[in-house]
């Protein structure tokens, strides 16, 4: 297994952060990267279009398969069961001292291409992950100001 992960500490309760990440209808809003749609509940499945870097976006329909209310969201997809390949991707959010806030985005990925697709677009991916904790720090920050 390889795993890519990010971190960003944010100037707003964390409370603030997950009412951000968690309201997926307001995504795009934010976050020109990636859309999301579908119910946020464990089992369903998510329909994402992620575009990094200025690339064609691309649509995944991964299914939700942890969800702590507040702190914790995961969903996973793949190729062939997750034999070829599988990526589970996820956001925690802890809180911090003085209504500050961590938020970690962090993907699993494992099968058989995994290693591959690691070595060629990990670090384009790590990229996008940092981008878009940046974006979710600048609106967590100005909800949290509002």
């Amino acid at each position: 297994m390889k795993t890519i992960h990010t971190e960003i500490g944010i100037d707003a309760p964390a409370p603030i952060v997950w009412d951000v990440i968690s309201d997926l209808k307001s995504w795009e809003k934010w976050n020109p990267i990636i859309k999301v749609s579908g119910p946020l509940a464990v089992g369903e499945t998510l329909t994402i279009d992620v575009a990094m870097g200025g690339d064609k976006a691309k649509r995944l329909k991964p299914k939700i398969v942890r969800l702590v209310e507040g702190k914790e969201l995961r969903w996973r997809g793949g190729m062939l069961l997750g034999f070829v390949f599988q990526g589970e991707h996820g956001f925690r959010v802890s809180a911090e001292d003085k209504g500050r806030s961590r938020f970690e985005q962090f993907e699993v990925f494992s099968g058989l291409l995994s290693g591959v697709i690691v070595a060629r677009d990990g670090k384009r991916i790590e990229t996008g992950f940092q981008a878009i904790n940046r974006l979710l720090k600048r609106e967590a920050e100005a909800r949290a100001r509002a």
